[in-house]
């Protein structure tokens, strides 16, 4: 079964930075940054760094798993805490971005806060809830 990793990316100015997705004929939704473990990755966290550094050549501190689920394909996703300070999203090499037919894929920094969070359309929609649930609570913000 394929797994699939997801950083969420907190930086310096305590802000997440999200992936914009731009669709034909689908509403713009936003997801955490990552994809799947490849066969040549040492371990999920290897796989998440090279997911970080193709799509935002980004280098990152990944703190602890944060939580996991089953996507409707039947991966599983792991999803990590994670402090980022550096990244070029003009840089982004990932084969996604090669492709014409894939929509447009968009960085997007928004504040680090249940009422940003609810102002997009995070999926997978129980990743939001789970963030903001954390944010409720102050687990955010010390976690890393």
């Amino acid at each position: 079964m394929k797994q699939r990793v997801r950083a969420i990316l907190i930086t310096q100015d305590d802000t997440l930075l999200l992936m914009k997705r731009i669709r034909p004929d689908t509403a713009p939704y936003w997801v955490i940054i990552g994809g799947g473990v490849e066969d040549s990755d040492a371990s999920r966290e290897d796989a998440l760094l090279r997911e970080v550094r193709e799509e935002i050549v980004g280098e990152a501190e990944i703190g602890r798993l944060f939580h996991q689920l089953e996507n409707p394909k039947g991966e599983t996703e792991y999803f990590y805490l994670a402090h980022i300070t550096r990244w070029n999203f003009d840089d982004r090499t990932g084969p996604e971005f090669q492709r014409d037919d894939r929509g447009e894929y968009l960085l997007d920094e928004i504040p680090l806060s249940t009422e940003a969070l609810a102002s997009v359309n995070l999926l997978p929609e129980e990743i939001s809830d789970v963030l903001r649930e954390a944010l409720e609570r102050g687990d955010l913000h010390t976690t890393v």
